[in-house]
C-alpha cells in the first residue's frame, strides 16, 4: 500500500487537476486521489532484479524487502513462477545473494520478479506438508473459489482470511498447524481478488461489505459439520473478520481469532500513509468524509457510502466478545502497530497482544516461524 500511494500522490498537483475544477478546491483533489488508491484493486507488478539463479541460490538487487532476514517466496511472470526463497547467504555492494529453498512451478529465470511474505503456496505446489482440495463457495458477489484442508470426523474448523491485494497463499503457513490440532481450514477467496467476481463498483470496501463473503465460507464450514470455528485475518482480512463478528449471524459459533498485523482501524492507517507521503492528516480524514458522503460516486466510484468510523474497534472495544491472538510488528511499515496496541490495552481480558521487533508487514512468520506457530498453536489447541 505504501508504495502504491507514495507512486499515486507524486504527481497528484498534476493529475488533480481536472477532479479540483469538478468538486472546487485542491485539497478535495487531492483527497481524491489518495482515497482511491486505497480503495483500487492493483495488479501485481515484478519490480525486484535477479541477477542470477543456481540450483541453491538467487542473486538479487539489495532492497529493504530483499535484504529482510526470514523465508519468503518470489513470484515471477504474473503467477507462472513461484519460488521459495531462504536465509541470506552473503551479501555484495547492491547484490546480495540468499538461499534458493525450492521452486514450486514454472522456471526461476533471471529478469525481474517480486517478493511475497507467503513462502507456501497453494495449488499445484506441494510444498505444504498437507493436502488442499480446490471447492466453490456461494458468496453475495459470486460463486468464489477456496481451499479445504478437511480433517475427517473433526467438528473444529477455521476460516483463514487473506489482506488487501494479497493472495490466498498469505494464509497457508496457519494450516498445518490447525491441521496437527485436528483443525480442518477453508481458505476462501473474496471479492475483487484476482480472478474471482468482482464487487458492482471494483471497489474494496475495506471490509464493510466483503465480510459477507467470509459468511458464506463459514456458512460451508457449519453446513459441513463445523460446530466451531476459529477465524484468522492477515491485515485487511482482520477488518474483515471484525465486521463479520458484528454482523453476521453466524458468529455466535465463533470461538475464537487471531490476527496478523492487523487494521482494526482504519483511519490510523490513512493517516499514516498520509504522513508517509508527507501529506498532513487534513488529507485523511477528508478523504474518509468524502467516502461516506453524497460525492462518494465522484471522488471514489463507490456505489454506496462506506463509513470508516465503523472499522474503528479501538473505539468500540466493549462491543468484542471474543478472545483474540493479536501477532503485530512494531515496525510495521503497512499498517500501524499502535492501533493494536490499544485495542490490547482497552480489552486485557479478551486480547493477548504479541509483538515483533523487526518484521514487515505480516512477516512475522517469516522472521521467527517457530515463535508463531507455538503461539498459534497454544492459542488455538484450548
Amino acid at each position: 500500500m505504501r508504495n502504491v500511494l507514495r507512486r499515486a500522490i507524486a504527481p497528484a498537483a498534476g493529475v488533480t487537476t481536472g477532479v479540483t475544477a469538478a468538486v472546487g478546491g485542491g485539497t478535495i483533489g487531492v483527497s481524491t486521489y489518495f482515497v482511491r488508491q486505497v480503495l483500487k484493486p492493483v495488479l501485481p507488478v515484478d519490480e525486484v532484479p535477479v541477477h542470477e539463479v543456481g540450483p541453491d541460490h538467487v542473486v538479487l538487487t539489495s532492497t529493504e524487502e530483499s535484504l529482510a532476514p526470514g523465508r519468503y517466496g518470489m513470484w515471477q511472470n504474473e503467477f507462472q513462477t513461484h519460488a521459495r526463497i531462504g536465509d541470506v547467504l552473503a551479501t555484495d555492494g547492491d547484490r546480495v545473494t540468499r538461499a534458493l529453498d525450492g521452486v514450486d512451478f514454472g522456471a526461476l529465470v533471471p529478469g525481474k520478479a517480486r517478493f511475497d511474505g507467503y513462502y507456501f503456496c497453494g495449488p499445484p505446489a506441494t510444498s505444504l506438508p498437507v493436502r488442499l482440495d480446490d471447492i466453490e463457495v456461494d458468496a453475495p458477489a459470486g460463486r468464489m473459489p477456496a481451499w479445504l484442508d478437511r480433517v475427517p470426523s473433526s467438528d473444529r474448523w477455521a476460516v483463514l482470511v487473506h489482506g488487501r491485494g494479497a493472495q490466498r497463499g498469505e494464509t497457508l503457513r496457519a494450516v498445518p498447524i490447525l491441521h496437527g490440532l485436528g483443525i480442518s481450514s477453508v481458505i476462501p477467496s473474496y471479492r475483487n481478488d484476482i480472478g474471482v467476481p468482482a464487487a458492482r463498483d471494483h471497489r474494496y470496501h475495506l471490509g464493510l461489505t466483503e465480510w459477507s463473503d467470509i459468511e458464506a465460507a463459514v456458512l460451508y464450514a457449519a453446513s459441513h459439520g463445523a460446530r466451531e470455528i476459529q477465524l484468522f485475518g492477515w491485515s485487511m482480512g482482520a477488518a474483515i473478520v471484525l465486521q463479520f463478528l458484528d454482523r453476521s449471524w453466524l458468529s455466535e459459533i465463533v470461538s475464537r481469532v487471531v490476527f496478523d498485523s492487523p487494521v482494526v482501524s482504519w483511519q490510523p492507517v490513512l493517516d499514516f500513509h498520509a504522513g508517509e507521503n508527507r501529506l498532513p492528516k487534513l488529507i485523511s480524514r477528508l478523504g474518509a468524509g468524502l467516502l461516506r458522503g453524497p460525492l462518494r460516486r465522484q471522488v471514489a466510484g463507490l456505489d454506496e457510502p462506506l463509513d470508516i468510523r465503523l472499522t474503528d474497534w479501538v473505539r468500540r472495544a466493549d462491543e468484542l466478545s471474543v478472545p483474540m491472538l493479536v501477532i503485530h510488528s512494531a515496525v510495521d511499515e503497512f499498517v500501524p502497530y499502535a492501533p493494536s496496541a490499544a485495542l490490547a490495552a482497552a480489552r486485557p481480558d479478551l486480547v493477548q497482544l504479541e509483538t515483533w521487533d523487526i518484521a514487515r508487514h505480516c512477516r512475522a512468520w517469516n522472521v521467527d516461524s517457530e515463535r508463531w506457530e507455538r503461539l498459534v498453536a497454544e492459542f488455538c489447541s484450548g
